[in-house]
C-alpha cells in the first residue's frame, strides 16, 4: 500500500513530485499492483513518488503513461485491489479565481479605482439613490469661480455617472483594457494625466453644447483609444495598439453619433474631445521619438 513518511527506504528513490496528494497516492498504488515498490512524501508542500531503485526507468515509463490519462479505469482498480482508493480531485485554480487573477493583473490602482468608482456609482443609482447621486456629482450649472471653488468635484464628476448597464458595462471594459495597458507600459502618473485630461476637456465641451445632464466615462475611454491609436502609430515598440477594425468600429460609432442615427442619445462632443485629447498627449510622449527615428 502507498503511505507517507519522513524517510523512505535506501531501495527506494525519487521519482516524480505532484501538487496533488490524491494523484500521488493513485500512481503509488498502480506502481505496487506492478509489482515495483513505492512510497509518497511530502516535502516543501509536494508530493514526492518514490520508486524502487532498480525499476526506476520502468516506473518512469508508467508515470508518462499515467499522466496522460489518470482517469484510467484500471488505476483506480489498483487502488481498490490495494484496500485504498483516491479520487482525482481536481485542485487547479478555478475559472473565477483565474479570472480575478488575470483581471488584477492587468489593471493598475488608478485603472481599478476608477473602475470600481464607476461601478460603486452605478450600484448606488439602481438601488435607488439615482436622483440623489446624480445631482452631487453633476457638472457645474455655470462655469463660474465660485462654482467650482464650492464643490470642484462636479468638473470631474460626471464620468463616474451611468445611464445604463449596458452604458457602463461598455465603457469600463474599455477602459479596463485600454487604461490597464497604458498604466502597465507607461506608469500611473501618464495615466492620471490622461484621464484628468480627457475628463476635463470632455466634461467642459459637452457641457458648452447641452448643459449639465450627461454623464459616463465615454470621453474618458475615447480619450485612452486615442492615445493608444497614436501610440501604436508613432512608438511601436512600446507595445501600445489597437487593430484598424476596431479603431474603424469605434470612428464609426463616433460618427454615428453626430448623424444622430442611433437610438440612445450620445454624448458625441464628449466622445470627440475625449478622443483629441488622447491623441494629442501621445503626440506630446512620441511625437518628438517618431520625429527622430525618421531622420
Amino acid at each position: 500500500m502507498a503511505h507517507s513518511s519522513s524517510s523512505t527506504s535506501e531501495s527506494l528513490e525519487p521519482l516524480v513530485s505532484v501538487t496533488q496528494h490524491n494523484i500521488a497516492l493513485l500512481f503509488s498504488n498502480y506502481l505496487m499492483s506492478q509489482n515495483i515498490e513505492s512510497a509518497v512524501q511530502v516535502e516543501d508542500q509536494k508530493f514526492v513518488i518514490f520508486c524502487q531503485s532498480d525499476k526506476y526507468e520502468i516506473a518512469r515509463e508508467i508515470f508518462d503513461d499515467f499522466i496522460n490519462n489518470p482517469h484510467d479505469e484500471k488505476y483506480q482498480q489498483a487502488a481498490w485491489s490495494s484496500g485504498e482508493t483516491a479520487n482525482i480531485v481536481n485542485h487547479g485554480p478555478s475559472f473565477i479565481s483565474t479570472f480575478k487573477q488575470q483581471f488584477l493583473a492587468h489593471a493598475g490602482l488608478v485603472t481599478l479605482s476608477v473602475f470600481i468608482l464607476c461601478w460603486l456609482v452605478y450600484l448606488g443609482s439602481i438601488l435607488g439613490w439615482q436622483r440623489n447621486i446624480f445631482n452631487e456629482i453633476h457638472f457645474f450649472t455655470a462655469l463660474t469661480p465660485a462654482q467650482f471653488f464650492d464643490n470642484p468635484f462636479r468638473l470631474l464628476g460626471p464620468v463616474f455617472f451611468h445611464f445604463s448597464l449596458l452604458h457602463i458595462a461598455f465603457n469600463s471594459m474599455w477602459w479596463w483594457q485600454l487604461g490597464g495597458s497604458i498604466e502597465q507600459v507607461m506608469g500611473k502618473v501618464e495615466l492620471i494625466q490622461l484621464f484628468l485630461l480627457s475628463a476635463i476637456l470632455s466634461n467642459v465641451g459637452q457641457f458648452l453644447v447641452s448643459g449639465p445632464n450627461f454623464g459616463g466615462l465615454s470621453g474618458v475611454v475615447y480619450g485612452v483609444v486615442g492615445y493608444v491609436w497614436w501610440a501604436g502609430w508613432l512608438a511601436p515598440e512600446k507595445g501600445l495598439t489597437l487593430s484598424k477594425p476596431i479603431v474603424g468600429f469605434l470612428l464609426f460609432w463616433l460618427l454615428l453619433g453626430f448623424v444622430d442615427v442611433l437610438p440612445v442619445n450620445m454624448a458625441n462632443t464628449a466622445h470627440l474631445l475625449g478622443l483629441i485629447s488622447g491623441c494629442f498627449l501621445a503626440w506630446l510622449r512620441f511625437g518628438n521619438q517618431a520625429k527622430r527615428s525618421l531622420n
